[in-house]
């Protein structure tokens, strides 16, 4: 049996495998990071701004999607918290996200998401079973750096 710091690093390792696949562009090792639907019945993925995905053809058409038409993109994960109950675990974070496009040079555009992921234990490893990620809407001080009561 896995001391509870091993299951712990094998749930990191598996979160880390997702984002992997997204920065790479990698639909392969994004199959593989989802759990299939017998494992996981009712698999569900909420990207910014989509509408819930259900199932698990629905999910990899949508990550297929993505892939072929971002460029690039880079996730800075923070506040990143991992939660294990028997054979689900439950990895909470902060998304720090970096895109840009093909035909522009350097730094387009940036953003931050917080996220849930949830994954089971399979006889394959930990995968995925649902991705909920949902931006953080900053105010306009914000941005400014300034701080709330901050006289201006």
């Amino acid at each position: 049996m896995k001391s509870r710091q091993e299951v712990m690093e094998r749930v990191a390792e598996a979160n880390a495998q997702f984002y992997g696949a997204i920065e790479n562009g990698d639909i392969d090792l994004m199959r593989r990071v989802w759990a299939e639907e017998d494992e996981a019945p009712d698999l569900v993925c909420v990207n910014p701004g989509w509408p819930l995905l259900r199932g698990r053809a629905e999910i990899m058409r949508a990550w297929a999607l993505i892939m072929a038409n971002v460029p690039y993109i880079q996730y800075v994960l923070t506040e990143t918290h991992i939660g294990v109950s028997g054979e689900v675990a439950m990895v909470t974070c902060e998304e720090n996200v970096l895109t840009a496009e093909d035909d522009t040079p350097g730094f387009v555009a940036g953003g931050q998401v917080v996220t849930t992921n949830m994954f089971v234990r399979t006889p394959e490893g930990w995968r995925l079973w649902s991705h909920h990620a949902s931006p953080v809407l900053l105010d306009e001080s914000d941005e400014d750096g300034e701080q709330d009561g901050d006289v201006v």
